[in-house]
């Protein structure tokens, strides 16, 4: 499972950043996490392969998050698409899309269903087979204008520690497979040559749960201290968090509803995540110094305190594996 920053600035872009765009892979198909102008080229210095992308979540509607759709959709059109795809968003997603399609003379070769959010925390997706699979969660965010933040969840079925389902005499077949399902069984044994009915419940045969990875896209926000909780209680690992300025730019972040890094910071601890990553740079930034003092500040902290957060700031084409929980060396595409 590998994230691909597509791009990293906030309004403006820059020479290095490009507009908004998030993509994750998960078993052979991408999720994309708002569409800012020149995404699909950004795509094409990338492994990220638009016709594989199914579901698409917008997290508001300014232009710096939603003005490479109509290129992106028209794209997949001429590239004879022909599978479903879903956009997901905030309240008038569906107006906005419509007149994306509008302009242009755009020919649809697919369906396209959108999906539009209330501003309430909510499952929105889920896919579950046998207990594998996957579930997203959308949650309000504290923006200008109407914004969600997005939350992607693995699920993990429970594995049978099998050296125990066999001195428990238990045979593979419906009775393993109700375990598996949480479900508990009634075996027959025998104890000093008598016949004895014995109740097994799940827990007796499971090996611990290894939990599924999880990772959560601000959107742009002020800091929004229940959205941390909800992480929490997700047992979220990753945040991909904005952080539009540097702390000494409060007063900017609460005149644009953005964030500052020091408020990021501040919502990745309370959600206890694994791993913050920080992204939508103000162009104003020609350098990352102001950035990179407060980390290093942090991480002299943290040392004596023993915490164990793990900081990045993203760049266009970084990837990172949600697995291993580390940066990737970025992989581009020679340009001909």
């Amino acid at each position: 499972m590998i994230l691909t920053f597509l791009g990293t600035s906030a309004s403006v872009p820059t020479k290095e950043r490009a507009h908004t765009g998030l993509a994750l892979r998960y078993n052979g198909e991408y999720f994309l996490f708002d569409c800012g102008e020149n995404v699909q080229r950004q795509m094409m210095s990338t492994n990220v392969s638009p016709m594989k992308i199914n579901n698409i979540f917008i997290s508001h509607l300014h232009g710096d998050h939603i003005l490479g759709l109509g290129g992106l959709l028209q794209s997949m059109a001429l590239s004879n698409r022909k599978k479903p795809l879903k956009i997901f968003g905030p309240p008038k997603i569906t107006e906005t899309v419509e007149n994306i399609l509008k302009i242009g003379y755009h020919s649809i070769s697919y369906d396209i269903e959108v999906v539009e959010l209330e501003l309430k925390p909510n499952k929105i997706l889920s896919v579950n087979n046998s207990g594998n699979g996957y579930e997203i969660y959308c949650y309000p965010t504290n923006h200008s204008v109407p914004s969600l933040a997005y939350i992607f969840k693995e699920l993990k079925a429970p594995k049978m520690d099998m050296a125990k389902v066999k001195n428990l005499g238990i045979e593979i077949g419906s009775k393993l497979k109700d375990l598996k399902d949480g479900k508990s069984v009634e075996i027959e044994t025998f104890e000093n040559g008598k016949s004895v009915k014995k109740t097994i419940i799940p827990q007796d045969v499971l090996v611990k749960n290894t939990e599924g990875v999880s990772f959560a896209y601000s959107g742009d926000t002020r800091p929004v201290y229940a959205f941390a909780m909800f992480l929490k209680d997700l047992n979220c690992k990753v945040l991909v968090h904005e952080a539009t300025f540097d702390s000494s730019l409060l007063e900017n972040a609460l005149e644009t509803m953005h964030s500052t890094f020091g408020e990021a910071l501040k919502i990745s601890e309370i959600s206890e995540v694994k791993q913050l990553i920080i992204t939508h740079i103000s162009a104003r930034y020609r350098s990352l110094e102001a950035y990179e003092s407060e980390i290093n500040d942090y991480l002299e902290k943290s040392t004596l305190h023993g915490k164990t957060l793990k900081l990045e700031i993203a760049k266009d084409f970084l990837e990172y594996d949600l697995k291993k929980l580390k940066v990737i060396k970025p992989k581009i595409k020679d340009k001909e």
